[in-house]
């Protein structure tokens, strides 16, 4: 692998997530390059804040194909030639066929905002509310075949507020999104992750804050 770990980002919206990666990259010395960002939304407002960083850009409109396969071939071509290490996947909306799984296997990264293995799929802040539960937060973590079942590399929490909607929930969870996706990122880069089974351990890391957290918070 090079001094900078090679970046293909594929994105089917507005591309915060994006924003906060090229920003750790450019201000906060994160060891990598983003090679190239893919959208299967030609509208999609993260491919503007790509050009305004002078990343290319390319579109594979899933429109034009007539099955999944083939367009999960073209997209491995274009991030191929792109000499991509890590493949990041940051608000893309399409599920990956098992050609692609394979073709970067253990190089493909999501971000999902809920405390997986709770609340997989999509919609999950209402989910976390009509549930009822107490904390949610997000999760980075490798694909694999099932829908947000893969690895946990890194998580945050949030509490869930007794006036949250799904809109204020999301905006808070969206804020610990763009601090754990590029750690996630620089974890990979340096080589500090290391896979034990399902468990993902990081090397060289201090131990975390043993103090539990309770919402509503305990009466004193």
């Amino acid at each position: 692998m090079s001094e900078f770990l090679k970046l293909g980002v594929l994105i089917s919206g507005s591309g915060s997530n994006l924003q906060s990666i090229i920003n750790h990259i450019e201000q906060e010395g994160l060891p990598a390059r983003i090679q190239i960002v893919v959208s299967n939304n030609p509208d999609a407002y993260g491919l503007t804040r790509a050009r305004n960083h002078h990343i290319a850009c390319a579109v594979i409109n899933h429109q034009d194909y007539s099955n999944r396969e083939d367009f999960d071939r073209e997209l491995i071509r274009i991030l191929k030639d792109a000499g991509v290490d890590l493949v990041v996947l940051a608000g893309f909306m399409r599920i990956l066929t098992k050609s692609f799984l394979r073709a970067f296997e253990n190089r493909i990264i999501n971000i999902h905002p809920a405390l997986l293995p709770a609340f997989p799929g999509t919609h999950v802040q209402q989910k976390a509310i009509d549930y009822g539960v107490k904390f949610s937060g997000c999760t980075v973590h490798f694909v694999d075949e099932g829908v947000d079942t893969g690895p946990i590399i890194i998580q945050a929490i949030v509490p869930v507020l007794s006036d949250d909607t799904a809109d204020t929930l999301a905006a808070r969870i969206l804020i610990e999104e763009h601090k754990i996706y590029p750690q996630a990122i620089r974890y990979f880069a340096e080589g500090r992750i290391m896979k034990k089974g399902r468990h993902m351990e990081i090397i060289n890391i201090k131990n975390c804050d043993a103090a539990a957290l309770h919402n509503p918070p305990l009466d004193r």
